[in-house]
Protein backbone atom coordinates (compact mmCIF):
# COMPACT_ATOMS: atom_id res chain seq x y z
CA UNK A 1 0.00 0.00 0.00
CA UNK A 2 2.78 2.11 0.76
CA UNK A 3 4.38 1.52 -2.71
CA UNK A 4 1.24 2.31 -4.32
CA UNK A 5 0.90 5.97 -2.64
CA UNK A 6 4.82 6.60 -2.87
CA UNK A 7 4.50 6.18 -6.80
CA UNK A 8 1.76 8.27 -7.13
CA UNK A 9 2.22 11.89 -4.79
CA UNK A 10 -0.58 13.87 -6.64
CA UNK A 11 -3.12 10.81 -5.78
CA UNK A 12 -2.00 10.88 -2.66
CA UNK A 13 -2.55 14.53 -2.05
CA UNK A 14 -6.06 13.86 -3.79
CA UNK A 15 -6.94 11.56 -1.07
CA UNK A 16 -5.81 13.85 1.88
CA UNK A 17 -7.11 17.14 0.17
CA UNK A 18 -10.58 14.98 0.39
CA UNK A 19 -10.29 13.53 3.91
CA UNK A 20 -9.73 17.47 5.05
CA UNK A 21 -12.83 18.63 3.03
CA UNK A 22 -14.72 16.11 4.44
CA UNK A 23 -13.66 16.43 7.86
CA UNK A 24 -14.36 20.21 7.47
CA UNK A 25 -18.09 19.31 6.43
CA UNK A 26 -18.60 16.82 9.44
CA UNK A 27 -17.06 19.38 11.81
CA UNK A 28 -20.05 21.94 10.54
CA UNK A 29 -23.12 18.76 10.56
CA UNK A 30 -22.27 17.06 13.72
CA UNK A 31 -24.31 17.75 16.23
CA UNK A 32 -23.14 18.96 19.48
CA UNK A 33 -23.59 18.43 23.07
CA UNK A 34 -22.25 17.89 26.75
CA UNK A 35 -22.21 14.05 26.44
CA UNK A 36 -23.10 11.81 23.96
CA UNK A 37 -25.78 9.84 23.15
CA UNK A 38 -25.07 6.28 24.90
CA UNK A 39 -28.12 6.21 27.18
CA UNK A 40 -30.67 4.13 25.66
CA UNK A 41 -33.44 6.18 24.30
CA UNK A 42 -36.82 6.95 26.80
CA UNK A 43 -39.94 8.01 26.32
CA UNK A 44 -41.71 10.23 29.34
CA UNK A 45 -45.14 10.41 30.29
CA UNK A 46 -46.53 13.28 32.55
CA UNK A 47 -49.74 13.62 33.86
CA UNK A 48 -51.37 16.31 37.04
CA UNK A 49 -54.17 15.23 39.19
CA UNK A 50 -54.83 18.97 40.97
CA UNK A 51 -55.77 18.09 45.00
CA UNK A 52 -54.46 14.59 44.64
CA UNK A 53 -52.41 13.04 47.18
CA UNK A 54 -49.34 10.76 46.25
CA UNK A 55 -51.60 7.60 47.21
CA UNK A 56 -54.48 8.48 45.34
CA UNK A 57 -52.13 9.86 42.31
CA UNK A 58 -50.27 6.19 42.22
CA UNK A 59 -53.80 4.13 42.60
CA UNK A 60 -56.17 6.14 40.03
CA UNK A 61 -53.36 7.09 37.47
CA UNK A 62 -49.91 5.69 38.04
CA UNK A 63 -50.92 2.17 38.35
CA UNK A 64 -53.88 2.13 35.20
CA UNK A 65 -50.79 3.78 32.86
CA UNK A 66 -48.07 1.23 33.70
CA UNK A 67 -50.83 -2.08 33.44
CA UNK A 68 -50.93 -0.77 29.87
CA UNK A 69 -47.87 -0.01 29.13
CA UNK A 70 -46.74 -3.93 29.27
CA UNK A 71 -45.93 -5.84 26.09
CA UNK A 72 -44.18 -2.71 24.36
CA UNK A 73 -41.26 -4.74 22.08
CA UNK A 74 -37.78 -3.71 22.75
CA UNK A 75 -38.53 -1.90 25.91
CA UNK A 76 -35.88 -2.78 28.92
CA UNK A 77 -37.87 -0.84 32.53
CA UNK A 78 -40.07 1.71 33.25
CA UNK A 79 -40.27 3.60 36.61
CA UNK A 80 -42.64 6.17 38.12
CA UNK A 81 -42.94 8.73 40.44
CA UNK A 82 -46.41 10.32 42.55
CA UNK A 83 -46.10 13.36 44.63
CA UNK A 84 -48.32 15.44 47.17
CA UNK A 85 -48.50 18.13 44.55
CA UNK A 86 -50.98 15.82 42.19
CA UNK A 87 -48.40 15.08 39.42
CA UNK A 88 -46.90 12.23 38.02
CA UNK A 89 -43.90 11.09 35.81
CA UNK A 90 -43.44 7.97 33.93
CA UNK A 91 -40.55 6.87 32.44
CA UNK A 92 -40.25 3.92 30.15
CA UNK A 93 -36.56 2.54 28.81
CA UNK A 94 -36.15 1.02 25.62
CA UNK A 95 -33.22 -1.09 24.10
CA UNK A 96 -30.39 0.95 22.60
CA UNK A 97 -30.30 1.08 18.96
CA UNK A 98 -34.48 1.57 19.45
CA UNK A 99 -36.07 4.80 16.87
CA UNK A 100 -37.29 7.22 19.72
CA UNK A 101 -40.02 8.27 17.06
CA UNK A 102 -41.11 4.40 16.78
CA UNK A 103 -41.07 3.98 20.38
CA UNK A 104 -42.82 7.35 20.87
CA UNK A 105 -45.58 6.10 18.64
CA UNK A 106 -45.84 2.80 20.40
CA UNK A 107 -46.36 4.46 23.92
CA UNK A 108 -49.02 6.88 22.53
CA UNK A 109 -51.08 3.55 21.03
CA UNK A 110 -50.96 2.54 24.60
CA UNK A 111 -51.51 4.94 26.05
CA UNK A 112 -55.26 5.13 24.25
CA UNK A 113 -56.11 2.54 25.82
CA UNK A 114 -55.67 3.92 29.27
CA UNK A 115 -57.13 7.07 28.87
CA UNK A 116 -61.06 6.35 29.16
CA UNK A 117 -59.90 4.72 32.99
CA UNK A 118 -58.18 7.81 33.85
CA UNK A 119 -60.34 10.43 35.65
CA UNK A 120 -61.95 12.79 33.78
CA UNK A 121 -59.94 15.39 35.64
CA UNK A 122 -56.69 14.02 34.32
CA UNK A 123 -58.31 13.78 30.99
CA UNK A 124 -59.30 16.95 31.24
CA UNK A 125 -55.58 18.50 32.46
CA UNK A 126 -54.15 16.19 29.20
CA UNK A 127 -51.25 13.45 29.35
CA UNK A 128 -48.21 14.35 27.76
CA UNK A 129 -45.88 11.95 26.04
CA UNK A 130 -42.60 13.53 24.82
CA UNK A 131 -39.18 11.65 23.82
CA UNK A 132 -36.56 14.14 25.02
CA UNK A 133 -33.74 13.86 26.67
CA UNK A 134 -33.44 13.13 30.81
CA UNK A 135 -31.56 16.40 31.30
CA UNK A 136 -32.40 19.97 31.27
CA UNK A 137 -30.23 21.92 28.48
CA UNK A 138 -30.62 25.20 29.91
CA UNK A 139 -33.17 27.19 32.15
CA UNK A 140 -34.50 30.28 31.16
CA UNK A 141 -35.87 32.83 33.75
CA UNK A 142 -38.13 35.28 34.12
CA UNK A 143 -37.83 38.22 36.73
CA UNK A 144 -38.31 41.50 37.25
CA UNK A 145 -37.95 44.55 40.16
CA UNK A 146 -40.16 43.29 42.23
CA UNK A 147 -43.54 44.66 41.29
CA UNK A 148 -44.66 40.84 40.09
CA UNK A 149 -45.31 38.50 42.30
CA UNK A 150 -44.07 34.36 41.44
CA UNK A 151 -47.58 33.52 40.22
CA UNK A 152 -47.65 36.71 37.26
CA UNK A 153 -44.44 35.47 36.05
CA UNK A 154 -45.38 32.01 35.63
CA UNK A 155 -48.73 32.61 34.43
CA UNK A 156 -46.96 35.21 31.95
CA UNK A 157 -44.54 32.65 31.08
CA UNK A 158 -47.01 29.96 30.59
CA UNK A 159 -49.26 32.02 27.98
CA UNK A 160 -46.79 33.84 26.25
CA UNK A 161 -43.20 32.60 26.31
CA UNK A 162 -43.49 28.69 26.65
CA UNK A 163 -45.70 28.27 23.19
CA UNK A 164 -42.78 30.11 21.16
CA UNK A 165 -40.07 27.91 22.89
CA UNK A 166 -41.56 24.59 22.42
CA UNK A 167 -41.51 25.57 18.16
CA UNK A 168 -37.62 26.40 18.61
CA UNK A 169 -35.99 23.46 16.76
CA UNK A 170 -33.89 20.96 18.64
CA UNK A 171 -36.28 21.22 21.78
CA UNK A 172 -37.89 18.47 22.88
CA UNK A 173 -39.87 19.61 25.62
CA UNK A 174 -40.92 23.12 27.86
CA UNK A 175 -41.59 23.04 31.55
CA UNK A 176 -43.00 25.23 33.28
CA UNK A 177 -42.11 25.44 37.05
CA UNK A 178 -45.63 26.83 38.73
CA UNK A 179 -48.01 26.70 35.97
CA UNK A 180 -50.57 29.58 35.54
CA UNK A 181 -53.25 31.10 37.18
CA UNK A 182 -56.18 28.69 38.13
CA UNK A 183 -59.99 29.37 39.72
CA UNK A 184 -59.62 28.14 43.46
CA UNK A 185 -63.05 27.46 45.33
CA UNK A 186 -62.57 26.88 48.92
CA UNK A 187 -65.79 25.51 50.69
CA UNK A 188 -66.77 25.28 53.97
CA UNK A 189 -68.18 22.04 55.26
CA UNK A 190 -70.16 23.78 58.13
CA UNK A 191 -72.10 25.93 55.65
CA UNK A 192 -72.37 22.92 52.77
CA UNK A 193 -73.82 21.03 55.62
CA UNK A 194 -76.03 23.43 56.97
CA UNK A 195 -77.72 23.58 53.66
CA UNK A 196 -77.82 19.86 52.88
CA UNK A 197 -75.66 20.22 50.19
CA UNK A 198 -71.77 18.24 49.38
CA UNK A 199 -68.96 19.30 47.21
CA UNK A 200 -70.27 17.40 44.41
CA UNK A 201 -73.13 19.71 43.99
CA UNK A 202 -70.57 22.37 44.14
CA UNK A 203 -68.88 20.70 41.54
CA UNK A 204 -71.79 20.09 38.98
CA UNK A 205 -72.72 23.82 39.61
CA UNK A 206 -69.57 25.25 38.38
CA UNK A 207 -69.58 22.66 35.10
CA UNK A 208 -73.20 23.52 34.25
CA UNK A 209 -72.64 27.46 34.33
CA UNK A 210 -68.86 27.84 33.13
CA UNK A 211 -69.17 26.07 29.82
CA UNK A 212 -68.27 27.36 26.09
CA UNK A 213 -71.94 27.69 24.15
CA UNK A 214 -72.89 29.09 20.96
CA UNK A 215 -75.68 31.66 21.07
CA UNK A 216 -76.83 31.20 16.73
CA UNK A 217 -76.90 33.66 14.95
CA UNK A 218 -79.89 36.74 13.67
CA UNK A 219 -81.29 36.41 10.07
CA UNK A 220 -79.44 32.46 9.66
CA UNK A 221 -80.36 29.99 7.18
CA UNK A 222 -83.18 29.82 6.66
CA UNK A 223 -84.38 32.77 6.11
CA UNK A 224 -87.86 34.60 5.23
CA UNK A 225 -87.65 36.36 1.98
CA UNK A 226 -86.60 39.84 2.22
CA UNK A 227 -84.04 39.06 4.62
CA UNK A 228 -80.97 41.39 4.27
CA UNK A 229 -79.15 40.96 8.23
CA UNK A 230 -76.84 38.41 8.69
CA UNK A 231 -75.11 38.16 12.18
CA UNK A 232 -73.47 36.32 14.37
CA UNK A 233 -74.56 36.58 18.26
CA UNK A 234 -71.39 36.58 20.95
CA UNK A 235 -71.76 36.03 24.11
CA UNK A 236 -70.11 35.99 27.18
CA UNK A 237 -70.17 32.23 28.40
CA UNK A 238 -66.92 31.47 30.22
CA UNK A 239 -66.38 32.76 33.69
CA UNK A 240 -63.30 34.90 34.19
CA UNK A 241 -63.38 37.06 37.62
CA UNK A 242 -63.78 35.32 41.05
CA UNK A 243 -66.78 37.33 41.64
CA UNK A 244 -68.29 35.46 38.76
CA UNK A 245 -67.74 32.34 40.28
CA UNK A 246 -68.80 33.14 43.18
CA UNK A 247 -72.48 33.79 42.12
CA UNK A 248 -72.78 30.89 40.53
CA UNK A 249 -75.71 29.37 41.57
CA UNK A 250 -75.97 25.86 43.46
CA UNK A 251 -79.79 25.46 44.20
CA UNK A 252 -83.51 27.91 44.47
CA UNK A 253 -85.51 27.59 47.16
CA UNK A 254 -88.97 27.66 47.42
CA UNK A 255 -88.99 30.92 48.59
CA UNK A 256 -87.38 32.28 45.48
CA UNK A 257 -83.98 32.87 47.34
CA UNK A 258 -80.83 31.43 45.99
CA UNK A 259 -77.95 29.26 47.33
CA UNK A 260 -74.86 30.76 46.38
CA UNK A 261 -71.19 29.69 45.98
CA UNK A 262 -69.97 32.92 47.81
CA UNK A 263 -72.40 31.08 50.91
CA UNK A 264 -71.06 27.75 51.02
CA UNK A 265 -67.53 29.13 50.19
CA UNK A 266 -65.09 31.95 48.74
CA UNK A 267 -62.94 32.04 45.56
CA UNK A 268 -60.08 33.13 44.45
CA UNK A 269 -57.24 33.37 41.85
CA UNK A 270 -53.84 31.25 42.49
CA UNK A 271 -51.47 29.32 41.25
CA UNK A 272 -52.36 25.77 39.71
CA UNK A 273 -49.10 24.24 41.93
CA UNK A 274 -48.71 26.69 44.51
CA UNK A 275 -45.94 24.26 46.02
CA UNK A 276 -43.43 25.43 43.59
CA UNK A 277 -41.35 28.34 44.59
CA UNK A 278 -38.33 30.22 42.85
CA UNK A 279 -35.92 33.21 43.14
CA UNK A 280 -33.35 35.14 41.33
CA UNK A 281 -31.13 37.13 43.82
CA UNK A 282 -34.22 37.52 46.00
CA UNK A 283 -36.49 38.46 43.52
CA UNK A 284 -39.10 36.40 42.43
CA UNK A 285 -38.59 34.54 39.34
CA UNK A 286 -40.69 32.09 36.89
CA UNK A 287 -38.64 29.11 35.50
CA UNK A 288 -39.20 27.54 31.97
CA UNK A 289 -37.05 24.40 31.96
CA UNK A 290 -35.74 23.55 28.72
CA UNK A 291 -35.13 19.47 27.44
CA UNK A 292 -33.23 19.41 23.91
CA UNK A 293 -34.69 17.06 21.30
CA UNK A 294 -32.87 13.49 21.11
CA UNK A 295 -30.20 14.09 18.79
CA UNK A 296 -30.04 18.29 18.58
CA UNK A 297 -27.30 20.18 18.82
CA UNK A 298 -26.77 21.14 21.99
CA UNK A 299 -24.73 24.53 20.97
CA UNK A 300 -27.22 25.57 18.21
CA UNK A 301 -30.31 24.95 20.14
CA UNK A 302 -28.99 27.25 23.45
CA UNK A 303 -28.23 29.91 20.73
CA UNK A 304 -31.56 29.66 19.04
CA UNK A 305 -33.20 29.91 22.13
CA UNK A 306 -31.71 32.60 23.25
CA UNK A 307 -32.07 34.05 20.12
CA UNK A 308 -36.10 33.25 20.79
CA UNK A 309 -35.81 34.81 23.89
CA UNK A 310 -34.40 38.13 22.79
CA UNK A 311 -37.17 38.44 20.62
CA UNK A 312 -39.61 38.11 22.86
CA UNK A 313 -38.26 39.96 24.91
CA UNK A 314 -39.20 43.17 23.34
CA UNK A 315 -42.83 42.80 24.33
CA UNK A 316 -42.35 42.35 27.88
CA UNK A 317 -43.98 44.43 30.47
CA UNK A 318 -41.98 46.80 32.14
CA UNK A 319 -39.75 45.44 34.35
CA UNK A 320 -39.06 42.53 33.33
CA UNK A 321 -36.12 40.81 31.86
CA UNK A 322 -34.57 37.22 31.24
CA UNK A 323 -32.32 35.54 32.79
CA UNK A 324 -30.13 31.74 32.79
CA UNK A 325 -29.45 30.40 35.74
CA UNK A 326 -28.73 26.94 34.55
CA UNK A 327 -26.70 26.11 31.08
CA UNK A 328 -24.91 23.59 30.33
CA UNK A 329 -23.25 24.79 26.97
CA UNK A 330 -20.32 26.73 28.21
CA UNK A 331 -19.20 23.62 29.51
CA UNK A 332 -19.15 22.00 25.95
CA UNK A 333 -17.76 25.42 24.64
CA UNK A 334 -14.73 25.18 26.53
CA UNK A 335 -14.18 21.52 25.91
CA UNK A 336 -13.72 22.47 22.15
CA UNK A 337 -11.91 25.13 22.46
CA UNK A 338 -9.70 23.69 24.45
CA UNK A 339 -8.83 20.91 21.74
CA UNK A 340 -9.13 23.36 19.09
CA UNK A 341 -5.93 25.29 21.09
CA UNK A 342 -4.43 22.01 21.68
CA UNK A 343 -4.37 21.17 18.26
CA UNK A 344 -2.78 24.80 17.14
CA UNK A 345 -0.15 24.29 20.30
CA UNK A 346 1.04 20.48 19.07
CA UNK A 347 1.31 21.89 15.33
CA UNK A 348 3.56 25.41 16.59
CA UNK A 349 5.69 22.62 18.81
CA UNK A 350 6.20 19.93 16.12
CA UNK A 351 7.46 22.64 14.09
CA UNK A 352 9.99 23.91 16.41
CA UNK A 353 11.02 20.58 17.38
CA UNK A 354 11.65 19.33 14.05
CA UNK A 355 13.37 22.45 12.68
CA UNK A 356 15.63 22.97 15.65
CA UNK A 357 16.72 19.39 16.18
CA UNK A 358 16.84 18.43 12.45
CA UNK A 359 17.77 21.68 11.11
CA UNK A 360 15.50 20.68 7.34
CA UNK A 361 12.77 22.81 6.38
CA UNK A 362 11.45 19.26 4.64
CA UNK A 363 11.31 17.35 7.54
CA UNK A 364 9.90 19.86 9.62
CA UNK A 365 7.01 20.54 6.96
CA UNK A 366 6.29 16.75 6.89
CA UNK A 367 4.38 15.64 10.50
CA UNK A 368 3.32 20.06 10.33
CA UNK A 369 1.33 19.27 7.39
CA UNK A 370 0.13 15.36 8.62
CA UNK A 371 -1.63 16.88 11.90
CA UNK A 372 -4.34 19.18 10.10
CA UNK A 373 -4.64 15.71 7.62
CA UNK A 374 -5.14 13.47 10.28
CA UNK A 375 -7.53 15.76 12.64
CA UNK A 376 -9.58 16.80 10.25
CA UNK A 377 -9.95 12.83 8.80
CA UNK A 378 -11.09 11.50 11.94
CA UNK A 379 -13.99 14.58 11.94
CA UNK A 380 -14.84 13.11 8.89
CA UNK A 381 -15.17 9.06 10.10
CA UNK A 382 -16.59 10.42 13.30
CA UNK A 383 -19.54 12.12 10.69
CA UNK A 384 -19.49 8.84 9.22
CA UNK A 385 -19.78 6.16 12.80
CA UNK A 386 -22.65 8.66 13.66
CA UNK A 387 -20.59 10.50 16.80
CA UNK A 388 -21.46 13.51 18.29
CA UNK A 389 -19.13 16.33 19.50
CA UNK A 390 -19.07 16.43 22.83
CA UNK A 391 -16.71 16.43 25.96
CA UNK A 392 -15.92 12.73 25.75
CA UNK A 393 -14.72 12.87 21.69
CA UNK A 394 -12.72 16.33 22.57
CA UNK A 395 -11.27 14.05 25.71
CA UNK A 396 -10.62 11.77 23.39
CA UNK A 397 -9.02 13.70 20.21
CA UNK A 398 -6.56 15.74 23.20
CA UNK A 399 -5.09 12.25 22.99
CA UNK A 400 -5.02 11.49 19.57
CA UNK A 401 -3.15 14.31 19.10
CA UNK A 402 -0.58 13.92 21.40
CA UNK A 403 -0.23 10.31 19.71
CA UNK A 404 -0.21 11.88 16.24
CA UNK A 405 2.68 14.20 17.40
CA UNK A 406 5.16 11.79 18.73
CA UNK A 407 4.45 9.13 16.05
CA UNK A 408 4.86 12.15 13.28
CA UNK A 409 8.08 13.16 15.20
CA UNK A 410 9.50 9.31 15.05
CA UNK A 411 9.46 8.07 12.21
CA UNK A 412 10.44 11.36 10.29
CA UNK A 413 13.33 11.36 12.50
CA UNK A 414 14.36 7.88 11.51
CA UNK A 415 13.64 8.66 7.79
CA UNK A 416 16.55 10.93 8.23
CA UNK A 417 18.76 9.36 9.85
CA UNK A 418 18.63 6.01 7.52
CA UNK A 419 19.08 8.97 4.32
CA UNK A 420 22.21 10.46 6.40
CA UNK A 421 23.85 7.06 7.57
CA UNK A 422 23.19 4.54 4.81
CA UNK A 423 23.03 7.57 1.81
CA UNK A 424 19.97 6.58 0.29
CA UNK A 425 17.69 8.64 -1.77
CA UNK A 426 13.95 9.81 -0.26
CA UNK A 427 12.34 7.67 -2.32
Amino acid sequence: MSKFFLERPVFAWVIAIAMMLGGGLAIYNLPISQYPPIAPPSISIRAIYPGASAKTVEDSVTQIIETNMTGLDRMLYMYSTSDSSGSVQITLTFSPGTDPDLAWAKVQNKLQLAMPALPDTVQKQGVTVSKSTRNYLLMVGITTDGSQSMADLSDYSVSSIQPGLARVPGVGEVEVFGAAYSMRIWLDPDRLTKYGMTSDDVVAAVRAYNVEVSAGQLGGAPAVPGQRLNASILVQSLLVTPEEFASIPLRTNPDGSMVRVRDVGRTELGMELPDVKSAYNGKPMGVLAVRQEAGANAVETAKLIKAKMAELSRYFPPGMRVVYPYDTTPFVKVAIWEVVKTLLEAIVLVFLVMYLFMGNIRATLVPTIAVPVVILGTFGVLGLAGYSINMLTMFAMVLAIGLLVDDAIVVVENVERIMGTEGLPPR
